[in-house]
Parts: structure tokens; sequence; C-alpha cells
């Protein structure tokens, strides 16, 4: 069966990326599984009705980008997906998957205003019932959800949090701007996440997170406590000194 390229549309996407984006839809739908292998760059010429050059352009950048491994001799597989956050700085996971190539896109699912429990009462060294802001925003990578970031913000830090549109902007980005960062200390663990978060991750019900629990200090106290909750079997921490 032939693919045709699609037309012309002011400015044609290059056919490369039209490739790209094939092999990332079977990716990401799942009809094309982590081990499995995908058509071979000739099969892939004949289908798309291009040069077997543009078709290793498109197989080179996926390779690249680590979501399909090369196997000389062997053909081409899905890798295993995991997407890669620094911890050397605290970065803007906007910025972290646009230095991908990849599209960045969030969905804000709960901003409030709350009382401190009395955990949380301790972690910010304010009085018990203490008002905090709450939100919960789910990061997608590729249209596939990576993070749910589940942070509470010191009002006295950013007084205007409640009023940020967080699916322009993410919070660590507003937060960076007017709370400038005095320290940070954080924890990562593995563990199985609350059904809530496993179902906005899109996650099968024994599959563990990583989660990065971050406390971050600004003016003088702290500013915000967060936790973000990755799946394991598609992101990864790194780091350098």
């Amino acid at each position: 069966m032939n693919t045709t390229l699609p037309p012309a549309d002011g400015a044609r996407q290059p056919a490369y990326q039209v490739i790209k984006a094939y092999v990332l839809e079977r990716i990401q739908s799942g009809q094309w599984k982590e081990g499995d292998a995908i058509p071979g760059e000739e099969a892939l010429a004949r289908e798309f009705g291009v040069s077997r050059m543009t078709v290793n352009r498109a197989i080179r950048e996926l390779s690249d980008e680590q979501i399909v491994v090369r196997v000389q001799g062997s053909g081409t597989f899905v890798a295993q997906q995991k997407y890669q956050s620094t911890l050397v700085e605290i970065r803007n996971i906007a910025d972290e998957v646009a230095a991908r190539g990849h599209v960045h896109r969030s969905e804000l699912q709960l901003l409030e205003r709350c009382k401190a429990s009395e955990a949380l009462a301790r972690q910010f060294g304010l009085s018990a019932r203490a008002a905090l802001f709450h939100s919960v925003v789910v990061h997608y990578e590729n249209e596939l959800p990576i993070q749910v970031e589940d942070r509470y913000v010191n009002p006295q830090v950013a007084p205007d949090y409640l009023a940020q549109d967080f699916r322009s902007q993410t919070p660590n980005a507003y937060l960076i701007r007017v709370a400038p960062l005095q320290g940070v200390r954080f924890a990562i663990e593995a563990c199985l996440p609350p059904k809530e978060i496993g179902e906005l991750l899109h996650m099968g019900p024994h599959e563990p997170c990583l989660v990065l629990r971050r406390q971050t200090h600004s003016q003088g106290q702290v500013a915000s406590v967060a936790a973000m909750w990755h799946p394991a079997s598609r992101y990864q921490f790194t780091g350098s000194f």
C-alpha cells in the first residue's frame, strides 16, 4: 500500500519530517511497541515514493533522539522510551522537551487555595492550616503524558499564583520569574502511583513511577513543595558535574 505525502499548503513539510511523524504516530499509538522491528528503509522509500536517502535521514534523527535503535545487520527497532530530566539544574520541562525537538503541552487538572496539612505546614515552616496554593498539571511530550506535577506554593512568595494560565506557561517558569531560587532540596524514589496519577499518565495497574520530590527556597523561606510523577518505563534522570 502506497502512503502519499500530504499536498503543499503554503509551506510544505519536508518529506523526511513526514516520515518521522509517521513512525512516531505508530509508536505512540501502540501499533509499534518497544522492541518491534519497523519497516526497512527500502520499504519505507517505496511506500512514501521518496529516495532511500530521505528515509535514512528520518530514521537517523529518530535514532539520535533514542526513539528507535538501529542494529547493524538486523534492522531498526522501537527503543525503550525514556525521556530525560537533568538534576544539575532546575529547568522548565517545556524547555527540556523543546530541546529534544519535541512538542510540549500541559493540561491543568487543579488550581485552588487550600489549608496546609500538618505535614505540609512543617515543610513550609508555617502554622497548621495556613493558606497554600495547590496546582496539579499533566505535562505531555509529543502527546504522551510524561509527568504529573503536584505542587504546593507559599502565597507569601507568589501571591498571584492562582491568577496564572498554566496552559500557556508552566508553574516552574512562573515561579522562577517571580521568586528566584536561593536553594533546593530534592529526593527521588520509585513507587507505585496512586490510581488517579496512574490514570493521568496512561499507565498500567502495576507499573512503577519515578517520583521527584522537591522543595525550593526563595526570599528566605520555602517557596514551593512539589511531587513530580514520571512513568519509570519512559523517563530517566541524568546529571553531571
